[in-house]
C-alpha cells in the first residue's frame, strides 16, 4: 500500500492530517529543517516525544527532518540534542548532508533513514549508491518526469522511492537556491530553513547607466514574477505512480494551513481508495490555497506555463471559516472562527469522510450575546440547519468553508 505522506507544522495539524487520510507526517526541529518556523504551537524538542507517542495512539508514523546544509556549529547542536532526539523513537529521520548522516549512524544503530530530495536524486546509480550506503528510503527530485520515475523503479527495486505530489515548487534545482540568501544580505538562508521566497517576489528591469529608473519587463504595473512557479499538482497520476510501485506520496507544506492539510489529505486518500474520480478531486483541490497548477517535469514538457507570472501568494477557492471546537448539543456547536461567517450564510461543513450544507441560524457571542456576525478568531456558538447529520459523527474534526470554488 502506498503511504500518503502529509507535513505537521504543528500537534494539532498533525492530528488533522492523520484524520483525513495520512499513514505519516513529517516534521522538523527548528535548527535542523528547511522550514524553521518560529511562531504557534510548533514541534520541537520539547514535545517530539509527544508527537510520535501521538502517531502511535493513531498506528500512524512520524519522520523527523535534519534536512539542512550544515556547517560546524549545527553538528554540534546536533549532538547535543541527540539524546532527546534518540528518546523521542522517531519513525524515521530525513536528511541531506553526509556530516548529519554520519552523526546519525554513529548515535542510531537500527533507525530508518530517508535521504531527501535536496540531494537531487535524479538516476538509478544515485539511488544504488544510497541504498548501498544503507539508506531505506530515497525522495526523488522534482525534475524527473514519469518515465525517468519508473526507469528508476525498475533498476532499484529493492529500496524505497518517495517523491512529491502536491505543493509549492521551489525555482531552483531540488531546492538548492542561494537567492534568499543574496537579497537579504545573509539573513535568511534558505537551506538553514529560513527563504525568504525572493522567487516570489515581483521584479521590474533597471538600465545599469539609469539607476533611478526602473522599467516594465511586461506589461503589468506591478511588475512580474518572473521566477515564482505554480504548485505542482499530481492527482491524475497518483494511481499510475502506485501502479509502478512507488512506496510514499509526499505533500508539501508545513507552513499551510490546518484546512490546506486537512483537505489536501482528504483528497489525495479518497483518490487512492478510489472513492473520489478524478475530476471532483481536481475540484476539491482547488478549494485549498494554490498558486495555480502544474504537473512540472512530469509529463517531460516543462515550459512558461509552470510558472504563476501574476500572483506570488496562493490563493484557495474557499474561504476557510471555521474550526469546530465543541459539540454543545441541540445544533449548537462552539467554532473558533477564521473567517467571517454572517447570519443566514450558506456554509460547507467538511470532516474526513462527509461533507454537507448547513443554514447559520443563530450566532452567540459569549459577551454581546446574539449577533449577527461571527469575526476572525472570535470563541463563538452557531447554531446550524442541515439535512444530512452523518457528519456529527466526526464533529471533533469538523472544519468550515465557503460554498463553491471563487476563481
Amino acid at each position: 500500500m502506498t503511504e500518503l505522506l502529509m507535513p505537521a507544522g504543528s500537534l494539532e495539524k498533525m492530528k488533522y492530517a492523520f484524520q483525513y487520510g495520512a499513514d505519516a507526517c513529517y516534521l522538523g526541529l527548528a535548527d535542523f529543517s528547511l522550514r524553521a518556523l518560529r511562531k504557534g504551537e510548533l514541534i520541537d524538542e520539547n514535545n517530539l516525544k509527544e508527537a510520535v507517542d501521538i502517531a502511535n495512539s493513531f498506528n500512524k508514523k512520524v519522520y523527523c527532518t535534519f534536512n539542512i546544509f550544515a556547517y560546524d556549529d549545527d553538528i554540534k547542536k546536533l549532538e547535543e540534542k541527540i539524546e532527546i532526539i534518540k528518546d523521542a523513537c522517531v519513525h524515521a529521520v530525513i536528511i541531506s548532508d553526509f556530516g548529519i548522516y554520519r552523526i546519525i549512524k554513529k548515535y542510531f544503530s537500527d533507525i530508518d533513514i530517508h535521504i531527501s530530495t535536496q540531494t537531487n536524486i535524479l538516476n538509478s546509480e544515485t539511488v544504488k549508491f544510497w541504498r548501498d550506503l544503507g539508506a531505506s528510503r530515497v525522495i526523488l527530485a522534482r525534475e524527473l518526469s514519469f518515465k525517468q520515475i519508473e526507469k528508476i523503479r525498475k533498476e532499484v527495486p529493492d529500496i524505497e522511492l518517495e517523491m512529491f505530489v502536491h505543493g509549492a515548487q521551489c525555482m531552483a534545482y531540488s531546492g538548492r537556491c542561494l537567492l534568499s540568501d543574496y537579497m537579504t544580505q545573509g539573513k535568511r538562508k534558505a537551506n538553514l530553513g529560513n527563504c525568504a521566497q525572493a522567487c516570489r517576489w515581483s521584479y521590474k528591469l533597471i538600465e545599469e547607466t539609469r539607476p533611478d529608473e526602473s522599467y516594465e519587463i511586461i506589461e503589468n504595473e506591478k511588475g512580474t514574477h518572473i521566477m515564482s512557479t505554480k504548485d505542482l499538482c499530481l492527482i491524475r497520476y497518483v494511481k499510475d505512480l502506485r501502479d509502478i510501485g512507488i512506496d510514499s506520496f509526499k505533500i508539501e507544506g508545513r507552513t499551510k494551513s490546518l484546512y490546506y492539510v486537512s483537505t489536501v489529505a482528504k483528497t489525495y486518500r479518497k483518490v487512492l481508495d478510489n472513492e473520489w474520480d478524478i475530476d471532483f478531486a481536481f475540484g476539491e483541490l482547488k478549494k485549498a490555497g494554490n498558486r495555480g497548477y502544474t504537473e512540472g517535469f512530469f509529463l517531460g514538457n516543462n515550459n512558461s506555463e509552470s510558472y504563476s507570472y501574476d500572483i506570488s501568494k496562493g490563493l484557495a477557492g474557499a474561504d476557510f471559516l471555521g474550526v469546530f471546537l465543541e459539540d454543545l448539543g441541540d445544533d449548537r456547536f462552539k467554532l473558533l472562527i477564521k473567517n467571517k461567517i454572517n447570519l443566514n450564510d450558506k456554509i460547507e461543513i467538511i470532516t474526513p469522510n462527509f461533507s454537507t450544507v448547513a443554514n447559520v441560524l443563530k450566532i452567540v457571542h459569549e459577551k454581546k450575546g446574539e449577533v449577527y456576525v461571527a469575526n476572525t478568531n472570535d470563541e463563538i456558538i452557531i447554531e446550524f440547519a442541515c439535512s444530512d447529520t452523518n457528519w456529527k459523527k466526526e464533529a471533533d474534526y469538523a472544519l468550515a468553508r465557503t460554498l463553491g470554488i471563487k476563481e
